[in-house]
């Protein structure tokens, strides 16, 4: 077929997304009004939301061409990275003759026909009111801080043309507004795996990642585009950790790194879980962020760990010594000495260390700032049983610290022999 085309007609095939596609990065037929695309990382669901915008720009005039676009990210630099930028942007599929100007200044993109689209932050809700689009780009929607209430704006201001639109590219989340839309009957729903974009992914990626996350809760989330809802025997629930969200800490008593430190290494081996928490004056946890790292060298978890007491100007390490604990002390001892090093043991097994905080968690007295969906998805899918948590074990030793210790004085700083 090559042979019979001539450079120009080769050169346009180039741009010719329906030649490329895959089905499952295809709209739907039928007469929705919103497209959900759910799939794993890396399955192509930027380069389909790219596509989609373009092919409503450039579509003819009798199948009503859209000119009022509004793309939303999770924040306004992701938006930017990612849709309109990255190299499954807007800017790297359009062609030379038909590529928008892109206006940073202005978070506006104008196209060679006069169509203009603007780029918002799922942060900033209220940005959505006044403006009017005939179409819409929403990207990780599962991630955006102010989900419903940005999609509710998005809503009122889809309301030019013959035919509003909007999709929806995203790794599925069990978030409510996720939910609502699976249950739409005017949103259209396909899916998208991974391994299905095997051709644009690293050589070794699929296998090395389904080595680690095949079989197991994330790696449907995230590999397969499933959604994975609450699980029955675990401790937290998505809904519940909903409630204990919040956007920002007060004024903390205290400050600390949590350590959970692997006991082998290598790309297989289980991960460092760093978790940063404090205690307000109010005397409540707020967990700030997650620092964990997986495959890594003990130096370079360890600095890890040394940057997250840094950045955050922690009160203390804590870590747990009944294993790596000789390598954390010597960690602590060689390369930051000024570190306040607590070591912690386990007695009792994990699932019983963690039921006392998922209970803190439940009387509304362990918060979370912003979003920490790696931890998160943990908490909500451990059992008891599978892969050790070890993001969710440094939370507990956090949580466990910072709240239940029993009273006394502080066990000395580790100092050097």
């Amino acid at each position: 077929m090559l042979r019979g085309l001539s450079d120009t007609e080769i050169a346009a095939l180039y741009w010719h997304w329906d030649f490329w596609a895959r089905p499952d990065q295809m709209p739907p037929e039928g007469d929705w009004s919103s497209w959900m695309m759910l799939g794993g990382r890396g399955a192509g669901k930027t380069r389909a939301g790219a596509e989609w915008v373009r092919s409503r720009i450039e579509a003819p005039l009798h199948k009503h061409p859209a000119r009022r676009i509004a793309l939303i990210g999770e924040t306004f630099a992701a938006a930017r990275a990612v849709m309109v930028e990255g190299v499954s942007g807007l800017l790297a599929i359009s062609p030379p003759d038909l590529r928008p100007q892109f206006l940073p200044s202005r978070n506006l993109l104008i196209w060679p026909n006069g169509a203009e689209a603007q780029i918002f932050s799922a942060e900033r809700p209220d940005a959505l009111r006044g403006p009017q689009f005939d179409l819409a780009w929403c990207d990780e929607l599962a991630k955006w801080r102010y989900d419903e209430a940005c999609w509710d704006m998005l809503q009122f201001g889809l309301r030019l043309g013959a035919q509003p639109r909007q999709m929806v590219s995203t790794t599925p989340r069990p978030t409510p507004l996720i939910k609502q839309l699976l249950g739409d009957p005017n949103c259209a729903v396909t899916r998208a795996e991974t391994k299905a974009n095997a051709a644009n992914l690293a050589d070794g990626f699929i296998a090395r990642i389904e080595a680690r996350y095949g079989g197991t809760n994330m790696g449907r989330q995230e590999l397969e585009g499933a959604l994975i809802d609450d699980v029955p025997g675990a401790l937290w629930t998505h809904g519940l950790i909903e409630q204990c969200r919040v956007k920002a800490a007060p004024k903390a008593m205290q400050i600390i790194v949590a350590l959970d430190p692997p006991a082998g290494i290598g790309p297989n081996a289980d991960a460092c879980g760093i978790i940063i928490a404090a205690r307000s004056e109010d005397n409540k946890a707020y967990v700030l962020d997650d620092y964990t790292v997986q495959g890594v060298s003990p130096q370079k978890w360890s600095a890890r760990a040394i940057a997250a007491y840094r950045d955050y100007q922690a009160t203390a390490l804590i870590a747990e010594v009944n294993q790596g604990g000789e390598l954390v002390r010597e960690i602590v001892l060689r390369d930051a000495p000024d570190l306040v090093f607590h070591p912690v043991r386990a007695i009792a097994g994990k699932l019983m260390r963690a039921e006392p905080v998922a209970a803190l968690y439940e009387r509304g007295r362990v918060l979370h700032v912003g979003r920490h969906d790696a931890l998160e998805d943990e908490m909500c899918s451990y059992v008891g049983r599978g892969r050790s948590p070890d993001r969710l074990d440094a939370l507990v030793w956090a949580v466990s610290w910072l709240l239940l210790r029993p009273a006394g004085p502080t066990p000395p700083r580790l100092r050097s022999l």
